[in-house]
């Protein structure tokens, strides 16, 4: 028969109290078992529960017998415990030790905070270092604490090299040391300030000089605060640095040159070297003996709108080509040619022209400019037509004036004759003999028998341009053996205010318009109250004027020259209407 071993598992207690509830119970610790016979070889799980709290550590103990000495059972700190071993057990539940708190001890050391290069204003894609020193703490084994707003990974030595910076790195930065439980105070604040990669600013005193002068060159980086600079300067002609031997360096930001060319800069700082944009260019140019000259072609400083006229850049002495360069404050730019020719000109085309040339052999050297020639467009002139006699005796000759601006710039003059024409409620212009293009602004008609309009224009130039026509004027007679005759009732020179007159047009002809040249110069070609050939108006002042007649045909009538005065200022003259004429007596 087998034998069974037999194990007794006591019940235990808790050897130390925690604490007790609000009803004063004491805490207790109690042993459970899944069985309290355990087969040989095998095991047995006991669990140890602690009223009232949660989360603790464990000591187990054993005994051999109830009497023996307690044993801890190595190792075993969990709530549960798996044995092989018989025995009488007893458990006891401990808090757990809390976190640890470290205390630090500030020393009075307070840490530099130093830039290297020393440059609080840096730009994009440079390289900077920011040092933390502490002074006095020389030979310690000091870690480092940074402090700034973004800085996701903050270094624990001493230097924080910032490679390639950005905007981001923008910011206020400090440091403190560290060692064992002491710490520094903090360092005060360096603020970093990061730009945009800036670009150099190239600075000519002159941009041209004469052979054996010369030109002084600024280079320089905005904003003026930023240091460090080193300038590299350079030339297009030889694709590269410019030398000593090119230029003399007056200092680090500037040079003198006197080679002609096309010059740049940029500047550099750093290590490795961290360069700005180059500059913009600067052409600087050798001015050789040569002047140009501008002239006008026809040589008139006033054109008119609509005008032709060629502006030309001269250049004397030498065979040498030439470019031309064009410089103006009008507001269409010539093009850079030996001339510019202005067809239909406009008030666009008004300024000051002057030019320069520039060899096309070396175009580094250049004329200086020359003086400047003034153009300016005026509106379309109208010239003013004069004639004498304006009342002529028949047959008498009749001189014609035709006055335009300048009349010494080119102008040639063409005579006209004004016909009727009643269908346009205007004029046609019909040329008189020998009338086309006179050099004399005079023009004389002969044997003039009849009332007749004038007309005249001015042309110049080629290809020609003609001002507008003039104003017609008039030459009137009291011929009344014309074809055509003006009659006026009541039949007397001088009327009253508020007369009621009747002009009628006499003749061999069907259609007849009524004109009037008024005192002040105005030429009026409709009567308001015209019934077939008769025109009857009710005087008023402004009815003094010459009054005539015109056919549909193109023929003028004799012309009769009426007087209004108010009622009541006196005698008027009553007789014929009959035109004084030069000459003639009076009575």
């Amino acid at each position: 028969m087998g034998h069974s071993l037999f194990c007794f598992l006591g019940l235990f207690s808790l050897n130390t109290i925690l604490c007790g509830n609000a009803e004063g119970e004491k805490v207790k610790a109690t042993v459970k078992a899944n069985t309290e016979i355990m087969p040989a070889g095998g095991s047995v799980t006991l669990t140890c529960d602690v009223n009232h709290f949660a989360d603790l550590e464990y000591d187990w103990f054993r005994q051999t017998s109830k009497n023996s000495e307690k044993t801890t059972v190595a190792g075993e700190s969990d709530r549960v415990l798996v044995t092989s071993e018989a025995g009488f057990y007893t458990c006891r539940g401990r808090v757990k030790d809390s976190d640890p708190i470290i205390i630090h001890e500030t020393v009075p050391i307070k840490p530099t905070l130093t830039l290297q290069p020393s440059w609080t204003q840096i730009y994009s894609g440079e390289t900077v270092t920011v040092r933390c020193e502490i002074q006095g703490g020389e030979g310690a084994q000091w870690t480092y604490e940074w402090r700034r707003n973004k800085l996701n990974t903050p270094p624990t030595s001493n230097e924080y090299r910032i490679i390639r910076a950005t905007k981001s790195d923008s910011g206020g930065y400090s440091c403190r040391g560290r060692r064992d439980y002491f710490l520094t105070e903090w360092s005060d604040i360096i603020t970093l300030t990061v730009s945009y990669k800036p670009k150099a600013k190239l600075r000519a005193d002159n941009t041209a000089f004469p052979v054996g002068g010369s030109v002084t060159l600024t280079c320089s980086v905005n904003p003026s605060s930023s240091s460090g600079w080193k300038y590299y300067w350079y030339i297009e002609d030889s694709g590269g640095l410019v030398s000593p031997r090119d230029a003399v360096f007056l200092s680090n930001g500037q040079i003198r040159v006197s080679q002609g060319g096309r010059y740049w800069c940029k500047g550099g700082r750093g290590q490795p070297v961290y360069y700005t944009e180059d500059s913009e260019s600067v052409r600087i140019d050798t001015i050789v003996s040569n002047r140009p000259v501008v002239t006008l072609y026809p040589n008139w400083s006033e054109i008119y709108r609509g005008e032709t006229i060629t502006v030309r850049c001269e250049i004397h002495g030498g065979d040498t080509e030439w470019d031309y360069e064009w410089e103006t404050n009008s507001t269409i730019k010539p093009p850079n040619q030996t001339e510019y020719r202005i067809r239909s000109a406009s008030s666009s085309n008004s300024g000051n022209y002057r030019c320069k040339g520039r060899m096309k052999s070396s175009q580094h050297k250049t004329t200086e400019w020359s003086d400047s020639v003034t153009l300016t467009v005026s509106n379309k002139p109208r010239p003013v037509l004069t004639v004498s006699p304006s009342w002529l005796s028949p047959g008498a000759s009749v001189t014609l004036n035709c006055e335009v601006e300048h009349p010494s710039a080119g102008w040639s003059f063409y005579w006209y004759k004004a016909v009727p024409d009643l269908s346009e409620k205007t004029s046609s212009y019909e040329l008189l003999p020998d009338g086309s293009g006179t050099a004399q602004d005079s023009y004389i008609i002969h044997g003039q028998t009849h009332t007749a309009g004038y007309v005249c224009r001015a042309g110049r130039g080629d290809p020609e341009y003609h001002t507008d026509h003039s104003q017609p004027k008039f030459v009137w007679s009291a011929d009344v053996h014309s074809a055509a005759s003006l009659t006026v009732s009541p039949d007397r020179v001088q009327h009253f205010t508020s007369d009621s007159v009747s002009l009628t047009c006499e003749g061999n002809f069907t259609e007849w318009r009524v004109r009037k040249f008024s005192e002040d110069g105005r030429l009026y070609s409709d009567c308001r109250r015209m019934t077939g050939s008769t025109c009857n108006i009710y005087t008023s002042k402004s009815d003094t004027a010459v009054y005539w007649c015109e056919s549909g045909s193109g023929e003028f009538s004799s012309a009769v020259n009426i007087t209004v005065q108010n009622d009541g200022n006196g005698p008027i003259l009553v007789s014929p209407v009959h035109p004084v004429t030069e000459g003639a007596s009076v009575s």
